[in-house]
């Protein structure tokens, strides 16, 4: 296990960002945060994952509301994932293309395939935390390409009905 996560550099993994909020005496704030650890988990009920470090503020906002949004990032994205993979301060909301969720209250980001979840559990594991939310709503765009995460860089995936070749042969 020295080296874990060389050997998952290169498990290609779609980009996401979560968002979710806190309620303030001031109002509402907004936090986001960009994620590779989503995992559809069930289709009935509507179950999917997604793992946080223990000691992350926007693990500690989702828990609190028990609400979130994952907006699966397509391919022209890749400024809004890094602008949300570094530290909380440098992730700011606003002027972020978003609207509130109409289920969670959770920001959904314009362009982007989303789902609108509800926590239907935490687990505990090693340094990190597993939610697992029921999907109350979701969107998409099916002619998007894709954004990856692959050897520490973000790659896009196109389409592969656009053409022959492109994905080489099926197994």
């Amino acid at each position: 296990m020295n080296d874990l996560r060389g050997a998952m550099r290169t498990f290609a993994t779609g980009v996401c960002v979560a968002t979710t909020y806190r309620d303030t005496p001031g109002g509402r704030c907004h936090d986001a945060v960009t994620v590779n650890s989503l995992g559809s988990i069930s289709l009935e009920p509507p179950l999917v994952s997604l793992s946080f470090r223990r000691e992350s503020a926007f693990l500690g906002d989702l828990l609190a509301t028990g609400r979130w949004v994952v907006s699966i990032l397509p391919a022209d994205a890749r400024d809004v994932a890094r602008r949300f993979a570094g530290p909380r301060a440098s992730r700011v909301v606003a002027g972020l293309k978003a609207k509130p969720g109409e289920r969670t209250g959770a920001l959904v980001l314009d362009g982007a395939s989303w789902l609108e979840c509800a926590l239907a559990e935490r687990i505990d594991l090693g340094d990190h935390t597993l939610v697992v939310g029921e999907v109350l709503a979701t969107g998409q765009d099916r002619h998007a390409p894709a954004l990856v995460f692959v050897h520490g860089g973000y790659h896009s995936i196109t389409d592969p009905r656009q053409g022959p070749g492109q994905w080489g042969e099926a197994l």
